[in-house]
């Protein structure tokens, strides 16, 4: 099993970087992305967000290492995956609350990251012409918004959902 020490560092990344995650999301899910759609001038702010401030390597890594740490602590505390403590009252919440923050994790990595750069590069290519965007493009850049706008929504129940599990966790009989 883990040192006291190093289930306090795995915590304290769990925690820090869970909060960092899920606060973007919840964030981007309610604030963010319905203001972009909104304003003219949000594709340019959203531009600068990923592309200038990494928002997008940030959340990949705080998302990493919140699922690995707490894979980590999930073992510890169940004494390498024991059965009598998997089915307890604890250990299904926390193993519930940690499946959600996966599943999470994998749409994260396989919708928004690749829908992200797909939007930078047709930013990128819209301004490089100097000209507005083409119906097609103004169709493709709707079409990658309202899936990551629907996949970030999604995102955020699941991660508010697995926050609610982790926090109730000990205390379920």
């Amino acid at each position: 099993m883990l040192s006291a020490s190093m289930v306090i560092v795995l915590r304290i990344a769990h925690v820090v970087l869970g909060v960092l995650w899920v606060g973007a999301i919840v964030f981007m899910a309610a604030f963010i992305i319905p203001t972009v759609r909104a304003v003219p001038t949000g594709g340019a702010m959203m531009q600068h967000i990923m592309d200038v401030r990494r928002l997008p390597a940030w959340l990949a890594v705080s998302a990493i290492v919140t699922v690995l740490s707490g894979v980590t602590l999930y073992w510890n505390a169940s004494m390498g995956f024991t059965p009598a403590w998997l089915g307890s009252g604890p250990g299904r919440t926390f193993g519930a609350g940690g499946a959600l923050a996966i599943i999470a994790l994998i749409i994260g990595l396989t919708v928004n990251n690749p829908g992200g750069r797909r939007l930078s590069a047709l930013g990128a290519t819209i301004r490089a012409s100097g000209k507005p965007p083409t119906p097609d493009q103004v169709a493709e850049l709707d079409r990658i918004q309202k899936r990551m706008m629907l996949s970030t929504r999604v995102i955020a129940v699941l991660l508010v959902l697995a926050t609610t599990a982790m926090a109730a966790a000990r205390y379920v009989g």
